[in-house]
């Protein structure tokens, strides 16, 4: 194995959002072994950043769905894949139309219209600082990263439908956590940007195990040889997945990585 590639909120403890000792152990050990373990998150990099230092993983970062990857010492991007100016402009007026905030993200920061209990939920959440600058379709002059709506699952369901219908191969569009309906330049996904980060530090689809358990972790399982699927993930993600794993409250990820260092001696 040359790789585990861990969606960042499978390894967290749901109650508290700190990393559980048996995972801290594990990854520690797989890094000791010479496995690459890597982050793959929808979050932001400022979000996500605090945890790779805390683990100590140098290894960049797969952040944003896949539209960067981050070097979490320097800071540094080694890929940014925004969505375009023009084509957010749209996104923004059609999510609008349908009774929608929005939060949009340019520069590594977060941006509403205005604060919302959604957008207050959602900062919380990610323990991140919300930036309201009014009539977002006037303020925005850069291409963003992404663009989030946060709501009620059943009406994310029915925007979602919706906004798959009329921009159909122009954006990515998926579910990060029911609650969170997420939107991205094509290009973007979390496998692509795995693939990306592979070649930059060498390592191969066939030697790589990816955990997730959410809609946009589809393409990450569909990327690595082997994928897994933690309990309770959706549907979709079953359907392809080559194993499931106990949740996260069970730190079933570092179970998965402890019986791998087992049979190959590293423990």
């Amino acid at each position: 194995m040359e790789a585990f590639a861990c969606d960042l909120d499978r390894t967290l403890l749901p109650e508290t959002l700190v990393l559980g000792q048996r995972t801290r152990s594990a990854i520690h050990a797989a890094r000791a072994a010479g496995i690459h373990v890597v982050i793959v998150t929808g979050r932001m990099f400022q979000s996500v950043r605090p945890y790779a230092l805390e683990l100590g993983i140098d290894d960049p970062v797969v952040c944003y769905q896949g539209a960067v990857v981050a070097e979490p010492a320097s800071g540094r991007f080694l890929r940014h894949i925004p969505i375009p100016l023009e084509l957010a402009r749209e996104t923004i007026a059609a999510v609008e139309t349908e009774g929608f905030h929005l939060n949009c993200y340019v520069d590594d920061q977060l941006y509403v219209a205005e604060e919302t209990p959604e957008s207050e939920r959602y900062a919380r959440f990610q323990n991140l600082v919300v930036h309201p600058v009014g009539d977002l379709l006037a303020w925005l002059q850069e291409p963003p990263t992404k663009l989030v709506a946060v709501d009620e699952p059943e009406k994310l369901d029915r925007l979602e439908a919706n906004m798959k219908q009329r921009f159909a191969g122009r954006l990515y569009i998926s579910k990060s956590l029911p609650y969170f309906l997420e939107f991205a330049n094509p290009e973007v996904t979390k496998g692509s940007g795995l693939e990306f980060l592979a070649e930059h530090l060498g390592f191969s689809a066939e030697k790589t195990v990816a955990f997730g358990d959410g809609e946009n972790d589809l393409e990450l399982l569909e990327w690595a040889a082997f994928g897994i699927a933690v309990e309770g993930a959706h549907e979709r993600l079953l359907a392809v997945a080559d194993a499931t794993c106990p949740p996260a409250d069970a730190e079933g990820v570092a179970e998965v990585i402890e019986a791998y260092l087992t049979s190959r001696g590293a423990r």
